[in-house]
């Protein structure tokens, strides 16, 4: 099964042909992949970034491959769950928009590193 990328980077939309692009936030991307993990769709990367500081970027990327089986209840709780610590952090903070350009170039990176893992492990 091929994979899909769910980002609102325009750097990773530029790059890559997987894409689903978003219009909108780094919420916008979450609650985009669980409207997907509650069709089916399997988590490749984790949801939220590789840091605390990572939460204040202005952009995301998450892997997801279709599984048409039926919804996976690990991959949805760690999606609202996800959803859930993201508003939570973010309610008393904002998105770093001044960084937006590193932020978008480190999201990419990430994902970059994840896709590598994902050929390894899927392929």
């Amino acid at each position: 099964m091929s994979y899909q990328i769910v980002t609102n980077n325009p750097n990773v939309k530029k790059d890559y042909k997987e894409v689903i692009f978003v219009e909108g936030s780094f919420e916008d991307v979450l609650f985009k992949v669980r409207d997907l993990v509650h069709t089916g769709f399997e988590l490749i990367n984790h949801p939220l970034g590789a840091s605390l500081r990572m939460f204040f970027s202005p952009y995301r990327s998450i892997i997801v491959r279709e599984n048409i089986d039926k919804t996976n209840n690990i991959y949805a709780e760690t999606i609202e769950n996800s959803i859930v610590n993201y508003q939570k952090h973010m309610s008393v903070r904002n998105v770093d928009v001044v960084n937006g350009e590193d932020y978008a170039l480190i999201d990419a990176e990430l994902l970059k590193s994840a896709l590598d893992e994902y050929e390894r492990v899927y392929n």
